[in-house]
Order: structure tokens, then sequence, then C-alpha cells
């Protein structure tokens, strides 16, 4: 592992696509999901790039309302998954199935590898018991060891999804997804960023100031097919001298590491993301992507 990296978080998501988190301790950086294309190359390559501050794994895609959880993170699941939940004693038992299997460091899925938090990306089912889920599992980790939660919202206002897990202010990361979305998204036609920044203040103001904000974006034109791609020189020139201002700006979350390696994209903006007053805090130990790393390689040799 590079040794620009300083810590991993790893978190595991939930959603149609289910999928985990990077982060190191720097100052703002890039956020990636990991997982869902066989061209992302191996867990212990992205880390190695040094371009990332959080990986996403995805995902958790079958899960709640007495369903046998499934996971993948081979690019086989695609945009499709089967969860809800039915109710708060459904939401803890959801919680007491991650925490065990995922966030203990007892053998789950992933052999005795403990993740670093859990990220909700919600895009279909009911919009119900989120908010429980989350209370769930800010109670754990209060009991245990401190672990991150994250959410990744439609730029839209509310979220049909998490508006109302969002308000319990328990998310560490933020990650609104500014594509695919038109009403709030980057106009590419016209190179107009209106609408764009004007959703971005609108969810920084929403947010607690603890609650780190990263702007989700296509890391190429094909991975959004109702758009959202920003050029990374617009990104530099029209975007970044704006969010960077914001008190909780956290970076750019970009889908996903197959496009960023057939674009190049991460490499041509990361010099440009980091926001000097902005710091994660993180415990984490670069054994651990090690160990993730193994565990991955022995449930999906290459």
């Amino acid at each position: 592992m590079s040794s620009k990296i300083q810590a991993l978080i790893l978190l595991l998501v939930l959603t149609i696509l289910p999928f985990t988190i990077k982060a190191s301790s720097s100052d703002g950086g890039i956020a990636i999901y990991w997982g869902q294309n066989l061209g992302d190359g191996t867990l212990s390559s992205t880390c190695d790039t040094g371009n990332y501050k959080i990986v996403l794994l995805a995902f958790l895609h079958v899960f709640g309302d007495g369903r046998i959880p499934n996971w993948n993170f081979a690019g086989h699941c695609g945009a499709s998954g089967s969860y809800s939940l039915s109710s708060p004693n459904d939401a803890k038992n959801v919680a007491d199935y991650l925490h065990t299997n995922f966030l203990s460091g007892q053998f789950g899925p992933l052999g005795s590898v403990t993740l670093d938090g859990i990220d909700f990306d919600i895009e279909g089912g009911s919009n119900l018991y989120w908010d429980d889920l989350a209370r769930h599992l800010d109670n754990q980790r209060k009991q245990d060891r401190y672990f991150y939660l994250s959410a990744a919202p439609q730029c839209f206002m509310p979220d049909h999804y998490l508006d109302k897990a969002i308000k319990t202010g328990l998310f560490d990361f933020v990650l609104v997804q500014f594509y695919n979305n038109p009403p709030c998204q980057y106009n590419l036609a016209n190179g107009d960023a209106t609408l764009l920044l004007k959703s971005w203040d609108a969810w920084t103001s929403l947010v607690l100031p603890n609650n780190t904000v990263f702007m989700g974006l296509p890391a190429s034109p094909s991975a959004a097919p109702s758009g959202g791609y920003i050029p990374p020189s617009d990104l530099i020139a029209k975007v970044l001298p704006h969010i960077k201002k914001t008190s909780n700006y956290g970076g750019i979350m970009l889908w996903d590491r197959f496009n960023d390696v057939g674009n190049n994209y991460s490499n041509q903006i990361k010099g440009y993301v980091k926001q000097s007053s902005f710091r994660f805090v993180t415990q984490i130990s670069n054994v651990i992507v090690r160990s993730v790393s193994e565990a991955l390689n022995v449930i999906m040799p290459n």
C-alpha cells in the first residue's frame, strides 16, 4: 500500500447497489465507488493509486423484512436489489446483522475483518424506518467502538428515501449524487453550473456543520446516462472555487472506479480538490486495507 494512504475507512453501503468506503486522514479529497465492474481492478491496486480518500465497496443489495442478506463486490448484481425495512424492530435486526458481520471483527462474509462503517444508498423500496436504522447503528457505536455512517442521497430535495434519516444529524458523510438529476446538476451542453451550485448550497445548509458533504459526480460521460458529467477543466475553474469555501466541504465523490480508470478523471482533479481547513480523524491501520484485500481475493480471485 502506498505510504501516502495513512488510513482507510471501509463502509458497507446499503442500497439497490451495495458499496464500501475508503478514506485517508489528510484534508479534503476524493471518494470512489469500487466493486461493480470487472474493470475496477483489485481493491489493493485502487488504494495504492493514492488518489482516493474514501473507497466505497458496492454493494449489500438484499436485506430487511426477513430476507437473507446478500452482498456483491464482483460487478454482477447491477442496479437492482431487494431491500426494505418493515418496522423499527426490523431496522434493529438489520443493524444487529451489520454490526455482527461487518463491524465487530467477528467472522463474517469477509472473514474476521472489521469494516469502518455503513453507507446508506437507498434508491428503491419503502422510505420508512431508515432513520430508525441510523439510530440503532448510532447506539451500537456509542456502546462499542466508533464507526462511520454515510448517506448518498439524490441532489433534488428533499430526498424521498433518506430525508428523515439525514435530518437525524447522525451521518459523518453525506455524498450527494449530482448526476442523473437534471434539475440540480451541471449542464454540459452550455457549461452552466448555476443549478448545480444552487443545489450544493442548499445541501450544505441543510446538514449539520459536523456532517461532511461530498459532491457526487460521474467519472465519465457514460457513467451517467441522464447527465451531470463535468469536464475536469470546468470542475477546476467553475465549481471547486465555490464549493471549497463551504465549511462542511469534504471533497468529490466519483461513480465509479471503472469509469475513473477509463477517463483518467481523478488524476486530473486530485491536486485541486484538497481543502486545508478540512480534516478526517481516523484511527484505522494500514493492516485493515491489506486484510480486506486478502479476504476479497480469496472470495473473488482474479
